[in-house]
């Protein structure tokens, strides 16, 4: 199934090119901006007092609508056209980001950013459509190119724009600097973006988009669950759990019995598409963990400022944007094995690096790492994208596409449903002995977090309590980012695995083939 060729003129080309690159920059700002509020989000004194749990949900229910609205974005797009889903898209994530901004507690703010990820799901794969309906062959795969890199602007730009807005404004400031890009590109949108449609339209998957959403909700509901109470034993946790992960066996069903499935589950027959997707959602597992403790360790741990904590991150998006073409080119010359899999190695080493990081550590040294450590996740994100969707016959590579971006996205929800429930249970165990003595009613306010911690210490003019919560801390974050070092690890073994050697797809692409 094709979009009709609109053929349209080398000038407008670059004006509609011009207006997707600026509107998908919003989704990136938007996936690193937030981190840099989370401390202050956290703050009972200066933000809403959330919990870990409630943060975890606030960063994941944007991944979570993000991943499963994908397929039926782009559905939506084949039968209305795909400039009006972009514009409803961008309607949505302004509309939500001003609810965001005034989110009067946690819950709001957690259903306002899964209103957010709706929105970004709506313009992502209808920007896809729209540069392949209005360039050439010749000059598609450029375009895709330059609208690609735009991820790399926006995950640069996220934590310094985050920083100087929470400096010196609030915390839903962050949100607000949507609304300018928001209004910018729905105009360019409207008055330069064609509409094309599908020749031949899909049909909506409502049972699927209902199976997907609630099994990886009730998964991640499971996981946030156990860390707020340091007990997996509890039928909140397992029963939750375990229904999510019926329900998404129960979606796989489904979909592979569909003639037309929104997420066809028989591209992972491939054993390369599989382990591709696989490793790239270990990937996103670490990343998302990551930089949710990261922002905390800078900010909290440490009393930095958030322009500070932005511009310390600042060097692993410049790796990331390096590593990307360095990985592409590379990849060429020694195959994808070689060059992903052993960058994802590297990356699994710059978790363990986090184990060096304490209350003094030389902020060069951060830097450094996550220098070295973006550069090594764009060297592993580049070429195996390339890779998984190069190993499917021509006419399953738009639905290998979609099944690659929502892996990704799920990969991030599970990242931060997990390592954030283990530093949030591992923090929990670490700061016990020192709230011990406490009243009930002071131990319960501050065992949630440090933050809580910190805010208690304060009022009991407890200088030791707040060391306290500080040392409890960074344990708690060597052991996350040592879990996420051994799934990295796992990942790259099992790129280098699958793409071990440069022979020919076509075997591969045999057992994909309606025959094989």
């Amino acid at each position: 199934m094709t979009v009709r060729d609109l053929s349209i003129k080398l000038p407008q080309q670059r004006r509609v090119l011009s207006v997707l690159v600026f509107a998908a920059v919003l989704i990136w700002i938007d996936t690193t901006i937030l981190g840099i509020a989370l401390e202050r989000i956290a703050d009972p004194r200066t933000g809403l007092g959330a919990t870990p749990g409630e943060l975890q949900w606030a960063v994941g229910s944007y991944a979570l609508l993000f991943a499963t609205a994908l397929f039926a974005a782009g559905a939506l797009g084949d039968r209305y056209g795909h400039r009006t889903v972009l514009a409803a898209g961008l309607a949505i994530f302004g509309a939500a980001s001003v609810w965001a901004a005034w989110a009067g507690d946690a819950t709001g703010l957690i259903l306002a950013r899964g209103l957010m990820g709706l929105g970004g799901a709506m313009m992502m794969p209808t920007s896809m459509a729209i540069i392949g309906a209005t360039f050439p062959a010749e000059r598609r795969a450029g375009a895709i190119a330059a609208w690609s890199a735009s991820s790399g602007v926006g995950v640069a730009l996220g934590p310094l724009l985050g920083g100087v807005l929470v400096d010196h404004f609030w915390w839903g400031s962050v949100f607000l600097v949507n609304l300018p890009v928001v209004a910018i590109a729905l105009t360019g949108v409207l008055l330069v973006v064609p509409n094309p449609k599908l020749v031949q339209r899909r049909r909506p998957d409502p049972l699927g988009l209902v199976l997907s959403t609630g099994g990886l909700a009730l998964l991640a509901y499971g996981l946030i669950e156990a860390g707020q109470n340091t007990d997996w034993t509890r039928w909140q946790v397992w029963a939750t759990t375990l229904a999510g992960l019926v329900v998404l066996a129960l979606f796989t069903v489904v979909e592979w019995r569909s003639a037309e499935p929104s997420f066809d589950p028989r591209l992972f027959r491939n054993g390369r598409f599989s382990a591709g997707n696989v490793a790239l959602a270990t990937l996103f597992f670490g990343i998302t963990g990551q930089m949710f403790y990261g922002n905390f360790y800078l900010q909290g741990a440490r009393g930095m400022s958030a322009l500070e904590t932005g511009l310390a991150f600042l060097p692993g998006a410049i790796g990331v944007a390096a590593g990307s073409g360095i990985g592409a080119r590379l990849a060429k010359r020694f195959g994808v094995g070689p060059v992903s899999g052993v960058s994802l190695l590297v990356v699994a080493a710059g978790f363990l690096a986090n184990l060096t990081f304490d209350l003094d550590t030389p902020l060069l040294w951060f830097c450094a790492v996550g220098f070295v450590s973006g550069i090594a996740m764009g060297m592993a994100i580049a070429p195996t994208v390339a890779a998984v969707i190069a190993v499917l016959p021509l006419d399953r590579m738009g639905a290998g596409s979609a099944v690659n971006n929502t892996v990704r996205q799920v990969g991030s929800v599970l990242g931060i449903a997990l390592l954030g429930t283990i530093l949030a249970s591992t923090y929990r165990d670490r700061i016990a002995p020192a709230l011990a003595g406490l009243p009930p009613s002071a131990r319960d306010a501050a065992a949630p977090s440090a933050e809580h911690t910190r805010a208690v210490a304060e009022q009991l003019h407890r200088a030791d309590l707040a060391a306290a919560a500080d040392g409890a801390f960074v344990t708690a974050m060597h052991v996350t980012a040592a879990t996420g070092a051994l799934v990295a690890f796992a990942g790259g073994v099992l790129l280098l695995a699958a793409f071990r050697s440069r022979k020919s797809t076509v075997e591969d692409q045999r057992v994909l083939s309606p025959t094989g």
